[in-house]
């Protein structure tokens, strides 16, 4: 019986030893999913996030997976669509909901270009890190590899104001519009022109002011947030629609599924990475802990003024597309979705305002 006892146990050893690499396989997280994108070269990637300045641990959760997905997915540059940050404004709120969270992205050089929302102070225009220039409204060309500033092909961005659409921002979007020669133009602003959130839904009367704008000069994409979900719309007079406000602000079960949603998502927090590859713009939609929620391709519509012209257009001259000169800009009253007011008569520039108090509302 001696003789037999160290054998014995060299074969428990023996079994033990398969049973426990197959434990210890199963209990081992599973590999993170390949991200539905294709790494064109020469393509322009981009992340868009809306609703975020919280500085709660939904944030951060969400900003350590944007970074962790950098990796696999190098964008350059992040489209912010409002509500950037709720309540104060301070130096240290600036921090806390935006600097810490997003500190990663920041140092490896990416830029964030924002919109404002009915919770931000019109002021905030002037955060350097925001990328506004000072303006309410704005717009940028990106080009393939980097950031340019010519006006024909390519992507061209056109940041708006929807708190306030006033007969000069309305002027302004028209005259850019019509004048870039961008292949892709994409709008991106706060409030939903379509959605299926309850708490807030389809913004209507800034959909009379813009859609008609959009649709007379090409637009192809509109980007926004307000509600706190995730949501893909049918094409509406030939533009994609996508509502993004759940990057650090989440309402569960806000989303109604109506007729004109392709794919929604209220359960936790979205962010959307998308890639432009000449006329195919891919995306993916993910949550903070990497679970793809939506994906796909969209092809560029072309329009009709594109559609009847035999030839190309040519080339405009290299100079760059003018962007809007900082002039003092009233600031109104809160109001989620205002229309056109009319042009003021000519006066006196006015004299410095006061900085303005956070909004509360919306």
């Amino acid at each position: 019986m001696r003789m037999r006892l160290p054998s014995l146990v060299g074969r428990l050893v023996v079994l033990a030893l398969p049973l426990c690499a197959a434990l210890a396989l199963a209990q081992a997280p599973a590999p993170a999913p390949a991200l539905p994108l294709p790494l064109k070269d020469g393509s322009l990637r981009f992340m868009v996030m809306g609703d975020t300045g919280q500085g709660d641990q939904g944030q951060y959760d969400t900003g350590r997976e944007m970074a962790a997905v950098r990796q696999k997915f190098p964008f350059e540059l992040v489209i912010m669509v409002g509500d950037n940050m709720y309540g104060a404004d301070s130096p240290a709120d600036f921090v806390k909901k935006f600097e810490i969270p997003y500190k990663a992205l920041s140092d490896a050089g990416v830029k964030f270009y924002a919109a404002l929302g009915n919770h931000d102070n019109p002021n905030q225009r002037s955060y350097g890190l925001f990328n506004m220039g000072g303006q309410r409204y704005y717009t940028f060309r990106a080009s393939p590899g980097g950031l340019g500033k010519i006006g024909h092909g390519g992507v061209r961005f056109f940041a708006i104001d929807s708190n306030y659409l006033s007969k000069e921002q309305i002027d302004w979007l028209s005259k850019e519009l019509g004048s870039s020669g961008s292949d892709w133009k994409i709008c991106f602003f706060h409030h939903p022109l379509y959605s299926s959130g309850k708490t807030h839904g389809s913004a209507l009367e800034t959909r009379a002011v813009l859609e008609p704008i959009f649709v007379k000069n090409g637009v192809n994409v509109v980007l926004t947030g307000h509600d706190h979900i995730y949501e893909r719309i049918k094409p509406q007079q030939g533009i994609y629609h996508f509502v993004v406000g759940s990057s650090g602000s989440l309402r569960k079960g806000d989303l109604t599924r109506t007729d004109m949603t392709v794919k929604g998502y209220d359960q936790d927090y979205v962010f959307m990475l998308a890639e432009i590859a000449g006329d195919e713009m891919y995306f993916a939609a993910l949550t903070r802990t990497g679970q793809v929620v939506d994906s796909g391709v969209l092809a560029r519509p072309h329009s009709a003024a594109e559609a009847a012209s035999p030839t190309p257009a040519p080339a405009p001259s290299a100079a760059p597309t003018p962007v809007p000169v900082p002039r003092p800009t009233p600031t109104p009253a809160a109001s989620p979705v205002p229309s056109p007011s009319p042009t003021p008569k000519a006066g006196p520039a006015p004299k410095p305002r006061p900085k303005a108090s956070p909004r509360k509302t919306g």
